[in-house]
């Protein structure tokens, strides 16, 4: 059974608090009912695109599990929990779980039987389906890169999926691509688990450099991000999170239509 969502303050989206063994729980749960479920995390660059973007709003709103998936919206959920986790031994980041945390232990989720890999480039992607076949030997996994992708390629991948009938699919386009593609093509595809994975697909095949998980622990996996790629995290560590509070400024203090009649 999936824990309810539960409110992060100051941000005012929901998320599912689960440590890697609850992921395990759950994806069992969703496979076995058979339906269409999503599994999205949230981070402050997905916070953003919620409050900025409806069809970001819907495919959240809709999720079976939203983790925790940024240091900074683990530490909010954690703060007004403090006592209760202090009570458990436990602290808010042991519920902060990327991709990574996670994808490693899907050898231990009872009867997955087929896993589709969408993204990365071709040869990324190729490394990344051999290693989850090491993960999980039993299940049959195969892959479609998502290099360059464009309309044609996003049909190719529907029509590829209703063929495979996986049960999970892990699909790591970035953010925001992925989960518009979910948003719009969700009510298409088979029934299945589908999880947006970001980046964790290079990371999986090991072209991506996966950052030390105690740096993440800490809640500093951004400086090691900002090292290897300044160009394409300097605007989300430096920029957004302002942008970001002012978003949240603005709805708390702007009153609700209700309000001004």
């Amino acid at each position: 059974m999936i824990p309810a969502r539960q409110r992060v303050p100051v941000l005012d989206v929901d998320a599912t608090p689960l440590r890697a063994d609850d992921v395990v729980q759950a994806l069992e749960g969703l496979i076995s009912d058979g339906t269409t479920s999503t599994v999205l995390g949230h981070n402050l660059h997905s916070v953003t695109l919620f409050h900025t973007r409806q069809d970001f709003r819907t495919l959240y709103d809709g999720s079976a599990v939203v983790l925790l998936d940024g240091a900074p919206v683990a530490m909010l959920w954690g703060a007004a929990r403090r006592p209760h986790l202090k009570s458990r031994g436990q602290r808010s980041m042991d519920y902060r779980l990327g991709s990574m945390d996670w994808i490693p232990e899907l050898g231990r989720v009872n009867n997955l039987e087929r896993v589709a890999v969408v993204g990365a480039g071709r040869d990324a992607n190729t490394k990344a389906v051999a290693r989850i076949r090491s993960i999980i030997p039993t299940a049959t996994v195969d892959g479609m890169p998502g290099e360059d992708w464009d309309h044609a390629l996003e049909t190719a991948v529907v029509d590829w999926l209703g063929d495979f009938r996986p049960q999970l699919v892990l699909l790591g386009l970035g953010m925001p691509l992925q989960e518009s593609v979910l948003n719009r093509r969700l009510h298409q595809l088979p029934p299945a688990v589908y999880c947006a994975v970001g980046g964790a697909i290079e990371q999986v095949a090991g072209v991506q450099k996966l950052a030390p998980r105690w740096l993440g622990r800490l809640g500093l996996e951004w400086a090691w991000r900002l090292v290897l790629h300044p160009g394409r995290v300097a605007y989300r560590v430096f920029v957004e999170p302002w942008k970001l509070a002012g978003i949240l400024l603005r709805r708390r203090f702007q009153p609700s239509p209700s309000k001004g009649k």
